[in-house]
């Protein structure tokens, strides 16, 4: 690429403090190789290890932080305030994309399908949960992403445990419907929904978790996804729908299930998805014809744009 150097100098911002922070040093890593192949001036920069403040040095950003600090509006609005462009969604639509509930409560508002929850703790009355959302249900921290903390509750008895492992992540802690069926994930960018991706975990595995999404390499990734070109183009457009009304901008990523009767619900957003050599947003964008590069580039052009931040 001959004009990389419109971009300036470029802080590919990865690590951090989150709990998913090794993830991003990986997925930091890979994107920092790419954009320097590409003939990028880009360094690493670690908001663990330096002052945010010396990004006053750096003409833009390449957002790689995963979790807490930097997919939840924390680092986009310290961006803000030193006007430097930066790659992806902006602080309020990141705020509201790591918040699970508040996620829902806009798609709810949107009529857009997603699975009924309530907001427990271990002093819930489990009756009433199991009576308004049925078991099995899933546990889930509100605030963490890579699957951290989540457990599966099957009967009454696992709740207890499901409900320490999830407060060890986190204050606020919800219990969702568990929608049995077909599990999907949608890349988007730049306002285009990409190839649908199916998920298959193992049969030991109940669900997409950490240790199958960054440690194991016996997943299957479906492209074709197996859906009907309706059910796909269906999907692909209520995924659009989801990301845009929680105000996600510029490239993320959707997960959705399908149920045995064939509807889709909405899980949650990811405004920073990874980019490691497992992620599913590089799959999507090699369907499509991007090599990891071009995707990179692609995605930092969006800070050029008057689109950018």
């Amino acid at each position: 690429m001959s004009n990389a150097s419109k971009f300036g100098k470029v802080a590919v911002l990865l690590g951090g403090k989150s709990a998913e922070r090794e993830v991003s040093l990986d997925s930091g890593k890979a994107v920092l190789e790419a954009l320097v192949r590409s003939g990028v001036n880009a360094e690493a920069f670690d908001p663990q290890q330096r002052s945010v403040t010396e990004l006053v040095a750096y003409d833009r950003a390449f957002i790689v932080l995963h979790g807490r600090g930097g997919e939840d509006g924390q680092i986009q609005g310290t961006l803000e305030w030193l006007n430097i462009p930066y790659t992806g969604t902006g602080v309020q639509g990141s705020a509201i994309g790591m918040d699970k509930v508040k996620t829902k409560q806009v798609w709810q508002g949107s009529e857009l399908p997603t699975a009924p929850y309530r907001i427990v703790s271990k002093d819930s009355d489990l009756q009433e949960i199991v009576d308004s959302i049925g078991l099995p249900f899933i546990i889930k921290p509100v605030h963490e992403g890579s699957s951290i903390g989540m457990s599966k509750v099957e009967k009454i008895e696992d709740f207890a445990t499901a409900i320490a492992k999830a407060t060890q992540h986190d204050a606020v802690v919800m219990a969702e419907k568990w929608i049995t069926g077909r599990e999907f994930t949608i890349v988007i960018l730049n306002g285009q929904a990409l190839p649908v991706i199916r998920l298959e975990p193992p049969a030991d595995v109940a669900f997409y978790d950490y240790e199958a999404k960054y440690n194991r390499n016996d997943v299957q990734y479906g492209i074709p996804c197996g859906l009907t070109e309706d059910e796909e183009k269906r999907l692909q457009a209520l995924s659009l729908r989801a990301f845009q009304a929680v105000g996600a901008s510029g490239w993320g990523r959707i997960d959705a299930m399908q149920d045995a009767e064939g509807n889709f619900w909405l899980l949650e957003v990811n405004t920073v998805p990874g980019m490691t050599s497992h992620s599913l947003v590089p799959k999507a964008a090699n369907a499509v014809g991007f090599s990891f590069d071009d995707l990179c580039v692609a995605i930092l052009e969006q800070t050029l744009t008057g689109a950018a931040h």
